[in-house]
């Protein structure tokens, strides 16, 4: 069964500039040179309710590919070094795994 993955960073106050930047010009290209944006539905930064947060949804065919997918990305070296510069500009990580509703389109 298809499972969706939510994933929210609070980013610390007046650090979404930074954050923006480092995805532009590094994030980006690491995540998708590896082929692991073959599983991203989209990135979302928020512009009501709580702000200042960076939200991500990832779409797996079940929890084993869920595992392996981020098993395969922490062991990728250009990522793992990525996600070192990002670190700093994060409050607190929130992951929701999500099933999909069986009525509806679903992404």
């Amino acid at each position: 069964m298809v499972m969706y993955e939510k994933r929210t960073y609070d980013i610390k106050v007046g650090h979404m500039a930074d954050i923006t930047r480092l995805y532009s010009e590094e994030g980006w290209a690491v995540i998708e040179k590896g082929g692991f944006g073959d599983y991203l539905v989209g990135y979302f930064t928020s512009d009501t309710g709580p702000l200042n947060q960076l939200i991500h949804i990832w779409r797996f065919v079940d929890d084993a590919d869920r595992r392996a997918f981020w098993a395969r990305l922490f062991a990728d070296e250009a990522f793992m070094k990525f996600a070192a510069q990002i670190r700093d500009h994060i409050d607190q990580q929130n992951v929701q795994l999500l099933n999909p509703a069986p009525w509806g389109p679903t992404p």
